[in-house]
């Protein structure tokens, strides 16, 4: 292409999207390498998820169609698989779903509940996971983000009913790093009625009683799907 047709191609493509801003009030449609870039993060939470054999081994393959932020401070939060430091670690963290693109179902408006739920598969170890999967954390509710600039696009876990209260995490000396995993799960039957969800009888083998059991088992018995995931790795300083 010659210096002249690219200025002229330039040219009539920043008019193309200055009326299309025009004839929506300044708002610009989102072009298809912009909503690729937003659909990716989504696809890279699945990838992270695999690297890290959470998928399949806590919970079945799946797409998210939310992200989930899980904060204990402005320094420490999740980032699909970064290691944190278990002292940071001894408080309820901030539980956000957000959006990335319109092709997601939307939350803004929803009332369906969530349940969100933390879960260890390396318990006490991941070479030796006898105890696993460790229930670390089971809670519903979900209510919207009051941030204006943020249109309805997050959501924030406020007010949670526990149905496990939150247990930091904890691994023994010597056992290497633990994988702590998030999912937010909503009714597969897409029912905004109150949930009535079981409470596992122990935190160990809580999916179903036996090793190897835990929250994709409990997910299942109760109704609930898949639609957010994050995690941390942790480990103790002793090894």
């Amino acid at each position: 292409m010659s210096s002249f047709h690219y200025i002229v191609a330039t040219f009539m493509l920043l008019a193309v999207r200055a009326l299309a801003e025009d004839s929506l009030g300044g708002q610009v449609v989102l072009t298809n390498d912009e909503t690729t870039v937003q659909k990716s993060k989504l696809h890279k939470v699945q990838e992270e998820l695999k690297e890290a054999e959470i998928i399949p081994t806590v919970i079945d393959d799946f797409l998210p169609p939310f992200l989930l932020d899980a904060e204990w401070s402005s320094s420490d939060y999740a980032t699909l698989g970064n290691t944190l430091k278990v002292k940071e670690l001894q408080h309820e963290p901030h539980i956000t779903l957000s959006e990335v693109s319109e092709s997601s179902a939307s939350l803004c408006g929803s009332k369906m509940i969530y349940i969100v739920t933390m879960t260890d598969p390396d318990a006490p170890s991941r070479d030796n996971p006898k105890w696993s999967e460790f229930c670390h954390f089971i809670a519903s509710g979900l209510t919207l983000s009051t941030s204006a600039d943020e249109a309805c696009s997050r959501v924030q876990f406020a007010d949670l009913q526990e149905i496990v209260p939150y247990k930091p995490p904890g691994p023994p000396p010597k056992t290497g790093k633990h994988r702590y995993v998030f999912l937010a799960f909503a009714p597969i039957n897409g029912t905004t009625d109150p949930l009535h969800v079981s409470k596992p009888e122990d935190r160990q083998h809580w999916g179903a009683g036996k090793e190897g059991y835990g929250v994709r088992d409990w997910a299942k018995a109760n109704g609930l799907k898949p639609v957010a995931a994050n995690f941390i790795y942790a480990m103790n300083k002793k090894q």
